[in-house]
């Protein structure tokens, strides 16, 4: 990536400053050298881990958990899977003593079908672990009440989905991502889940999002590597262009070429 890009728009989460805006997840992969490939090719600074699907502490867990240690990369738990609050504190209280970090990807889900989380057992589960000491950063729908009720338990940065989890649907309500964007200007958001392809990723970065969560399109890829690099590219690219500033859409054509004061030559 662009050195001087990343020292003069860095991306600062909960008072700690990253180079890169591109989280990346390391499930699904199909295999752990592919996962350190599309790690490294992506150049994140963040990478999301779940304690169901893997502890430091399972023996049968240990390379992984090695290879994870070997990135470099600064580690975001989750709680996927937990469907209740309870659960959710439960998981990511050991979370933090396993993975030895007080940063939380939390997520409570309210329904198998859409894997939509529960608004009401986020909000209560976000606010009792950020009075234990957590950095917490919900997974949670485009829902602006929502998102302004996050902020007043001591949320300090939101990760609104494009849409389901593994669908690759893209950007389902611009509407109501636009809407969080405007009225939330000075709060890190990031767009988390439903990402299937790089450009969908661009958009995201050119409406101001502050940067995307994905998985399953780098890790389900033919050529996981060479997606995740095209992640990173595309998103450097959406952030230059949201920086410079895009041009205003319009109804009717207007010349890029004026013809005003422009000679005119005819067969006299």
């Amino acid at each position: 990536m662009n050195t001087e890009t990343i020292q003069n728009d860095p991306l600062t989460l909960y008072g700690e400053h990253l180079s890169s805006r591109f989280l990346l997840g390391t499930a699904l992969y199909h295999s752990p050298q592919a996962m350190c490939d599309s790690i490294a090719a992506s150049g994140c600074d963040i990478i999301t881990v779940g304690l169901r699907r893997q502890s430091p502490k399972d023996n049968s867990g240990d390379h992984f958990w090695q290879l994870i240690r070997d990135t470099g990369c600064k580690l975001l738990p989750n709680t996927a899977g937990c469907k209740s609050v309870k659960e959710a504190i439960t998981t990511a209280e050991m979370s933090r003593e396993l993975f030895e970090t007080n940063w939380l990807k939390l997520e409570v889900i309210g329904d198998d079908y859409n894997l939509q989380p529960d608004p009401f057992g986020l909000l209560e589960a976000a606010e009792q672990l950020i009075k234990r000491g957590f950095k917490v950063l919900p997974y949670c729908t485009d829902d602006l009440i929502l998102c302004q009720k996050l902020l007043d338990v001591g949320c300090e940065v939101l990760m609104p989905w494009g849409s389901p989890i593994g669908t690759g649907l893209g950007l389902m309500n611009p509407y109501n991502l636009k809407t969080l964007r405007e009225r939330l200007p000075h709060i890190p958001l990031i767009v988390d889940a439903g990402i299937g392809s790089p450009s969908q990723a661009c958009e995201a970065m050119e409406m101001g999002f502050d940067a995307v969560l994905l998985n399953t399109a780098v890790a389900k890829s033919q050529q996981p590597e060479q997606m995740a690099l095209a992640f990173a590219k595309s998103i450097e690219a959406g952030r230059s262009a949201y920086r410079a500033g895009l041009m205003e859409a319009r109804q009717t054509a207007s010349p890029s070429t004026p013809v005003v004061g422009q000679p005119f030559w005819h067969n006299g």
